[in-house]
Formats: structure tokens, C-alpha cells, sequence
């Protein structure tokens, strides 16, 4: 493939650079610390293994599977265009 002046491993260099950048901006959405010990939609407990394995929870596990499920309902494409479909 011709690229110019570049070097032989540019073009890879660049999609290395551009998939390390967005790594490093999602670890940066991460949250991070201990988390809470109720979940701040219901007031339910929060077991210490949920809290142990999630950092930074906020919501207890029912919670969570319903805010998943309204996000997941929201990601959906309803009108059904094969062309917004593909973008």
C-alpha cells in the first residue's frame, strides 16, 4: 500500500495509538473506590462480595439489571432503516 513519505508500519502505528487512547479513556470512566453500602435507588443492602467485585458501585443488583435493561431499550433502533441501522 502506498503511503507517501510515511514509514512501513505507520498506518499500524496509528491504529495502535488510536486503540490504546480509547483504552485509556474508558479506564478513565471506570469509577473507582469502595463503593457504596446501599444502593442509592431502593436503600437495599449492597453485599460486601458485590461490593468487593464491582468498585465504585452504586446499585444493588436488581436495580442494576433494570438500569441495564432501559439502556439496552434505548440503544434500540426502532424505525427500522436499514440506513441508520448500518451507521
Amino acid at each position: 500500500m502506498a503511503t507517501g513519505w510515511a514509514g512501513d508500519g505507520a498506518v499500524q502505528d496509528q491504529i495502535d495509538a488510536t486503540v490504546s487512547d480509547a483504552v485509556k479513556r474508558a479506564r478513565r470512566q471506570l469509577r473507582q473506590g469502595p463503593g457504596l453500602t446501599h444502593c442509592e435507588e431502593c436503600g437495599e443492602a449492597i453485599p460486601e462480595a458485590r461490593r468487593q467485585a464491582v468498585a465504585g458501585v452504586r446499585l444493588c443488583v436488581t436495580c442494576q439489571e433494570a438500569h441495564d435493561q432501559e439502556r439496552q431499550a434505548s440503544l434500540y433502533n426502532r424505525r427500522g432503516s436499514k440506513d441508520s441501522q448500518l451507521r
